[in-house]
């Protein structure tokens, strides 16, 4: 019955030039009703025109998902890019995998999220995704468990900007806040901006596989105790993220890499297991530490300066740095290492420094 169906429609479609597949009702006077499924069509190649346009609808369907971690893999071979993008939200149950690139399917019923890029909510991101690319899919995905979503564009139909490897400058607003102020509109930018408006609710890493993967075997939390990984036989029962922090060898680590959706060595396995590849920093930490000092320095109040230390931001994102580095003296010879950035809190007459340490296995 179905192929019966494709027969009829390809019939039609060819004696009317596809157009009574794209027309509801005629209207007269040159005036059409085009059918929902043709609106749909028109619309996400309007919302998506660019490859920077594909990771911002990731990143905010990640992040009204419930993520608090987002690492996003970008990567480019010949006319291919490719966009990785693991998150630690809600999932997505298995029957739902395909059905989550069409359109009008979302899992807000009751709410939709407008923010500085638009509405979010309407269920049409990842089918204007869909639409655009020449692949999207759902890698790995299950309710609480966090989702490993890839893309792949053909950067000769999805534009993209030509410098991919520069870094904005930010400055601070009126508010004292840091925006990007210049810099191309690349997906370094994205992921930026992206960062620094959504600062209060998720974390954002950007790199390419190999980087991700060491950052998530190095960063992402377990939320089980070794006892408890004893009994587990597949990795695939943790969270997305939790496989890569998991994986004992590099062996185990290249085979979790590649069922995300992750393309790397072997070489590359044994090179992050041994400690050659470092983790990233954070999008916004990263932002901050290549910006000039004077980009990002606030004007100090001397009328105010006398009744208390008074420490810029910048100043502690650039001390919490040095602070790190010189952990590599306790880190060296008691074999534990710094499981986030050292966090530095200033009172009127105090500095304080928090060393957040895990086991070096």
């Amino acid at each position: 019955m179905g192929s019966a169906s494709a027969d009829l429609m390809g019939f039609v479609e060819s004696t009317c030039g596809g157009s009574a597949l794209r027309i509801e009702e005629n209207l007269g006077a040159g005036y059409v009703r085009l059918r929902v499924a043709e609106a749909e069509r028109r619309q996400a190649k309007h919302d998506i025109r660019c490859i920077e346009d594909v990771v911002i609808e990731m990143l905010r369907n990640a992040r009204d998902a419930g993520a608090r971690h987002i690492y996003v893999a970008s990567s480019r071979e010949g006319d291919a890019r490719t966009i990785v993008m693991l998150d630690d939200g809600a999932g997505i149950p298995q029957g739902m995998h395909d059905m989550v690139f069409e359109a009008r399917v979302t899992s807000k019923l009751e709410s939709v999220h407008i923010d500085r890029w638009g509405v979010h909510g309407r269920g049409m991101a990842l089918f204007s995704i869909k639409e655009n690319v020449e692949s999207a899919t759902v890698v790995s995905s299950a309710p609480g468990k966090g989702s490993a979503i890839k893309v792949v564009s053909n950067v000769d139909k999805l534009s993209e900007r030509a410098d991919q490897s520069t870094w904005p400058l930010v400055s601070r607003d009126e508010h004292g806040d840091e925006v990007c102020v210049r810099g191309p509109h690349n997906i370094i930018r994205t992921c930026a901006e992206f960062a620094l408006e959504e600062r209060e609710t998720c974390e954002v890493f950007l790199g390419s596989a190999a980087e991700i993967v060491a950052t998530a075997h190095a960063r992402a939390s377990c939320i089980r105790s070794d006892t408890d990984l004893l009994f587990i036989d597949d990795l695939s029962e943790l969270d997305v993220l939790a496989r890569l922090r998991v994986a004992a060898d590099a062996t185990e680590l290249l085979e979790q890499a590649r069922a995300l959706g992750l393309e790397i060595s072997e070489r590359t396995a044994h090179r992050v297991i041994s400690g050659q590849i470092k983790p990233l920093r954070n999008v916004i930490a990263h932002l901050l530490s290549v910006a000039p000092r004077s980009q990002v320095q606030p004007e100090i109040d001397l009328l105010r300066a006398h009744k208390g230390l008074k420490m810029a931001k910048s100043d502690k994102d650039a001390f919490s740095r040095e602070m790190e580095k010189a952990f590599s003296f306790v880190s060296s010879r008691y074999y534990v290492r710094l499981s986030r950035d050292p966090k530095v809190h200033v009172s009127a007459n105090k500095i304080t420094v928090t060393f957040d340490v895990e086991d070096i296995d």
